[in-house]
């Protein structure tokens, strides 16, 4: 009777086995679950990564493209004469400008505009580098969308100096799962304006 009753229960051995075998089970699965985890956030993090470059791809390329002139580029930006499409005078106004810029650690890209409805002509001469604020006579303000919020080594390259220049590349490296992985942007002018430049690169006429 007693050996039968010994017999339904469990020794200390056999108990500290059972712990120790749960144990190790609970760790495996930690693990496996904190690795999954970070696959998964890893996966997520170069899936938006490339999502905004594709995005700022497509934007900057239709941009450049339909712009009518690179009215200025320097190493930390460019600017580009969008349209005639706020006066229809012929002429560039304020409003009318775009700039590309990386800022001077070049670590990311932004899309810059100006929020303004000021009729003055601006000559192509006095168009400058976005951090002289030369701009601010004309606008009290410029709105900044940040497309790449972080990059690194940020370039920008024409084919030929302002306004002759047609092409414009745009290189720069992102960080994905730990690794910096470089990206480009081409973009050629499909409408440059050359036709309304003077012998001294200003605009004197609008003949669309």
């Amino acid at each position: 009777m007693r050996k039968a009753r010994y017999k339904k229960g469990l020794t200390l051995i056999e108990l500290l086995l059972a712990l120790m075998i749960t144990v190790i089970i609970t760790a495996a699965v930690a693990t496996l679950s904190s690795a999954l985890n970070s696959v998964n956030a890893a996966t997520e993090d170069t899936s938006q990564k490339q999502a905004q470059v594709r995005f700022t791809a497509l934007r900057i390329s239709d941009l450049v493209r339909n712009c009518k002139l690179i009215c200025f580029a320097g190493p930390d930006d460019f600017a580009v004469w969008r349209a005639d499409d706020i006066y229809n005078d012929g002429q560039i106004n304020i409003g009318e400008l775009v700039y590309i810029e990386t800022g001077p650690v070049h670590d990311h890209l932004r899309i810059c505009e100006f929020p303004s409805l000021d009729s003055t002509a601006i000559n192509l001469s006095i168009i400058d580098t976005l951090a002289t604020n030369w701009w601010s006579f004309y606008s009290g303000s410029v709105n900044y969308i940040e497309v790449i919020p972080q990059c690194s080594n940020v370039q920008f390259s024409i084919d030929v100096l302002p306004p002759q220049s047609r092409f414009v590349t745009i290189s720069f490296d992102v960080v994905e799962n730990g690794l910096a992985r470089q990206y480009q942007i081409n973009a050629k002018l499909r409408g440059w304006a050359g036709n309304l430049l003077d012998g001294s690169g200003n605009i004197v006429i609008d003949d669309d």
